[in-house]
């Protein structure tokens, strides 16, 4: 992978980082304790909060897990790793990469990991 492929990847990686993180602080209010106080809440009401605060918590979850990829994704960028399968250490695809900068496996080895 040439210089300009590898700083157009760090960049967007840095992007969805930034991204993410917004997201997560946005959140931080949807995941707070819901009152369960019936005499101010109805019990419809009550059962969205709780529908609503656990949606937000899994996707707290998953942006979480997102993080830990683009981290270890900029970390391969910064010791020269990155692009190579960490499986079966071939090139990935740059198309691959385009779609989902985070990748750290090729498509035959990520087809064998589902």
């Amino acid at each position: 992978m040439n210089e300009i492929d590898l700083q157009k990847f760090k960049h967007m990686l840095e992007k969805k980082r930034d991204v993410l993180m917004s997201a997560q602080e946005l959140a931080k209010s949807s995941i707070k304790t819901v009152n369960l106080d019936q005499s101010s809440v109805g019990r419809v009401s009550r059962a969205d909060a709780l529908q609503a605060q656990s949606m937000a918590i899994e996707a707290t979850r998953l942006r979480q897990q997102q993080l830990r990829q683009v981290s270890t994704a900029l970390a391969l960028v910064a010791s020269g790793d990155y692009g190579y399968c960490s499986v079966c250490d071939s090139e990935i695809d740059p198309r691959r990469l385009e779609i989902e900068p985070a990748s750290t496996l090729c498509v035959p080895c990520a087809s064998k990991v589902k």
